[in-house]
């Protein structure tokens, strides 16, 4: 069977940082609502998982936004 080559489609265009941004958004919300309505002690890791949302968040909207090399 042969098959018809087909050229790759254009690359959509996306606001990555607005999209990070918003997760660590949301992330820091759920920290600060965990915080107002303490869990229960043994699921004291959720706030240590949303901490670790908003950093990696962090980290995301620096990674997007650094100067490429190349």
């Amino acid at each position: 069977m042969n098959q018809q080559w087909h050229p790759d489609p254009e690359p959509i265009k996306t606001n990555d940082t607005a999209a990070i941004a918003v997760g660590t958004a949301v992330w820091a919300l759920a920290f600060v609502a965990l915080l107002i309505f303490r869990p229960a002690p043994e699921n004291t890791w959720w706030i240590w998982t949303c901490l670790t949302g908003v950093g990696f968040g962090l980290f995301g909207m620096w990674f997007v936004r650094r100067p490429r090399r190349g």
